[in-house]
């Protein structure tokens, strides 16, 4: 994806993450409240850590974030997920909901939390 692509309104707002694995950076991401609940995004795992649980411990740190911010009052939580990484959201309570649709001109599918 192209830096300019990167970057939006919402760097300011939302709360980013970092991920380490032997003390090197290799994930992110990030979650934001919208209007429809709360929405995770960004998320990316270096291909060298695919595989090493980077992806399943940053959503489920991510996840902790929400539940504990104080602003946080049982809002829907949902992701934007490519459909390659539908197996790892799902881990963790997700269900895809409606049709693929494309960002980016990947195939992504619209996921929310089940199980709170």
């Amino acid at each position: 994806m192209p830096e300019s692509e990167e970057y939006d309104e919402h760097e300011n707002t939302a709360r980013h993450f970092l991920a380490f694995f032997l003390d090197k950076p290799c994930g992110t991401a990030r979650w934001r409240f919208t209007e429809k609940g709360v929405k995770l995004e960004r998320f990316a795992v270096l291909k060298e850590f695919r595989g090493k649980g980077v992806g399943h411990g940053l959503v489920q740190e991510v996840l902790k974030d929400v539940r504990g911010h104080p602003s946080y009052s049982g809002q829907k939580i949902y992701l934007h997920s490519q459909t390659t990484a539908i197996p790892l959201y799902s881990k963790s309570g997700f269900k895809p909901v409606g049709g693929k649709f494309f960002e980016c001109e990947i195939e992504h599918y619209k996921m929310e939390l089940t199980c709170t």
